[in-house]
């Protein structure tokens, strides 16, 4: 029985809660393997390079990469799946064929729960009921950023993308050429338009609770569903602002397992199962 060695790079990454779901999906799945964490300082770019040649040298089988270097390893590659390409992001790392390959499942993760999510949800877009035009406003222009763009995009929304400082919402908006993409900052918000809001800062992430990418008493349009994918604490201040105000809004733990569940696919040729994942993280 083959053994995986596999982890997850980052920084910082004391609160991850990957090696649980990874220990899950081997069990569940009758393999042996470990999966361990990495973390690299953001300026560390030796370091990452001597942890990508255990990868080449197979000594490790597969990787995650989160904040903040989801771009930073992409020139120690060999190539990108054309999703990461796509996105100018990579969160899954493996080798085929002697070469090292960048790849993202954030995206597919993200749309995959998103799905679910707006199935369950009162909303008319979530129902399918017709609305003739999905409106989207994404906080934050990073990597997550660009998956949860891509995403939305491949899936027929109109996106606007909301950064503090606007020049970097407007080089994520422009990096997707062939769509019209609006861009804002935070100071400027016309909420009222927007169907979905998605918030990809680390902004309300533990230990820093009491943030939140809206200004303070921020009235959320009635209609709108909310999508955070900050998910450590379980209800981060912008979902439980949201839910206070009778919106439908979840954090980005089913988006967590999603993406955990197609990277070990890629990494192991095996499919855990979902229920399995979720049950390993709860309280």
């Amino acid at each position: 029985m083959p053994n995986f060695y596999l982890g997850l790079i980052g920084y910082p990454l004391s609160h991850s809660l990957s090696p649980t779901i990874h220990a899950a999906a081997l069990k569940a799945c009758n393999l042996q393997g470990d999966y361990s964490l990495f973390p690299i300082p953001p300026d560390d770019k030796q370091g990452l390079k001597n942890l990508l040649a255990r990868l080449r040298t197979g000594e490790l089988h597969g990787l995650n990469v989160t904040i903040p270097h989801k771009q930073h390893v992409i020139e120690f590659l060999d190539e990108l799946t054309p999703t990461a390409q796509a996105i100018g992001a990579v969160n899954t790392i493996y080798m085929r064929d002697d070469k090292l390959i960048g790849d993202n499942t954030d995206a597919a993760g993200f749309l995959a729960d998103l799905r679910k999510f707006l199935a369950e949800s009162p909303s008319p877009f979530g129902r399918g009921a017709g609305v003739r035009e999905k409106s989207a406003i994404v906080f934050g222009a990073g990597g997550s950023a660009h998956a949860v763009v891509y995403a939305l995009l491949n899936d027929g929304w109109n996106v606007t993308i909301s950064a503090r400082r606007i020049e970097q919402a407007q080089e994520l908006a422009t990096s997707f050429t062939q769509y019209a993409i609006r861009s804002t900052s935070f100071t400027n918000l016309p909420l009222s338009t927007f169907h979905l809001i998605v918030n990809t800062t680390p902004l309300g992430m533990t230990p820093n609770i009491n943030s939140s990418p809206l200004p303070e008493n921020t009235t959320l349009p009635p209609h709108a569903t909310i999508y955070d994918l900050v998910y450590n604490p379980r209800e981060t201040k912008l979902v439980g602002e949201a839910r206070q105000q009778g919106l439908h809004a979840a954090t980005g733990l089913g988006m967590l397992i999603e993406q955990a569940a197609l990277s070990f696919e890629t990494w192991t040729g095996h499919t855990p199962p979902r229920e399995t994942l979720y049950q390993s993280i709860e309280p």
